[in-house]
């Protein structure tokens, strides 16, 4: 993506143009969302897995496939359904015959193996199913027999699920909800876009969309950002935000431990790191603001913290209970150097 004679700056500061570059290819068939947008792309850029959730009609699919048309990748989608089978993910050993009689096994991969993976309503399909999933996005590989295959790189699977229908759906278990890095929620649209939503989808040329990066130069962007730096100062904030969602922890704050049944593990602090590195990066920035931690948390923590029934019946969402922490948790005191 950049010689090693150009400097970080430059390197961040051509990034940000591409991540506007995609925003503007991307906002030509998606209107509004730009939360939505910047948190797929702040996945995608470290490696993350993203669970969007929303009602019927509000373009999951169609988001998810626009992004894999502006990436020069492969893409592959799943309509998860309650007959789906693990061996329909991964894919599975077939018997083949040559022309003299012999006979052989041979692999034949399954939808899994793609830089893009768009499970469609995750939720419709069995654990046994679902389970299928952890290893690709765990390992990034799949094993079949006594084979592992690795999946190519760049990978990450983008879910989607409709959190309104309840009747023939199986909830994702608590370790796979753990892998994905944010937990997205689509939102209405605004009354002015619901107008230019109406009036975009109605006509009848519809607006083509260019590629902006390959496979090769995502996967250099995911080491680019990887390096911005993290200070001390914001990792301390980051632990201390993550335990403060436990109500086991004796520094938790007294709503948690009221309100809160158990609390996210040490992985969403790692997701917290990450996920600012990205914002960081696609504003140019060399390192990680407390802003960029705060902007995140929601999306990287409403699935890893399950409420009580006290939580319940007061009217205590997950969201607001994270809002909540986010502004009693003091932010870490900065040493002072005396001269």
């Amino acid at each position: 993506m950049a010689s090693k004679t150009r400097n970080l700056g430059d390197v961040l500061q051509e990034f940000s143009q591409h991540r506007r570059v995609m925003q503007e290819e991307l906002q030509k068939i998606i209107i509004g969302q730009e939360k939505v947008i910047e948190q797929i792309f702040a996945a995608i850029f470290t490696r993350g897995h993203c669970l969007l959730e929303g009602v019927p009609g509000l373009a999951k699919t169609l988001m998810v496939s626009t992004i894999a048309r502006i990436l020069d990748i492969r893409f592959h989608r799943i309509q998860f359904t309650p007959d789906l089978m693990p061996s329909d993910i991964t894919g599975t050993n077939v018997l083949d015959e040559d022309p003299s009689g012999k006979r052989e096994f041979r692999f034949v991969e399954g939808p899994v193996f793609a830089n893009i993976l768009l499970a469609d309503e995750i939720n419709r399909t069995p654990p046994k199913t679902q389970a299928a999933l952890l290893q690709a996005m765990q390992e990034r590989e799949v094993t079949v027999g006594q084979t592992t295959y690795q999946l190519p790189e760049p990978f990450f699977t983008i879910a989607t699920q409709n959190p309104i229908e309840q009747e023939g759906t199986y909830p994702l278990p608590e370790a796979q909800l753990d892998r994905f890095m944010f937990n997205v929620k689509i939102d209405y649209p605004t009354a002015d876009e619901e107008e230019r939503i109406l009036t975009a989808t109605t006509r009848q040329d519809q607006p083509e969309v260019r590629k902006v990066l390959s496979g090769r130069a995502i996967l250099n962007i995911q080491k680019l950002v990887n390096s911005v730096a993290v200070s001390e100062y914001i990792v301390k904030y980051v632990a201390k935000l993550v335990r403060s969602t436990r109500p086991v922890d004796p520094e938790s704050p007294e709503f948690v431990r009221e309100l809160v049944e158990w609390g996210a593990g040490p992985r969403a602090g790692q997701f917290l790191i990450q996920g600012g590195k990205a914002l960081a990066a696609m504003e140019g920035r060399f390192s990680v603001a407390l802003a960029d931690v705060q902007k995140i948390a929601v999306p990287v923590l409403r699935h890893r913290i399950s409420t009580n029934f006290q939580a319940q019946a007061e009217g205590y969402t997950t969201e607001r209970i994270i809002d909540r922490i986010v502004e009693e948790v003091p932010t870490p005191e900065i040493p002072k150097f005396e001269n």
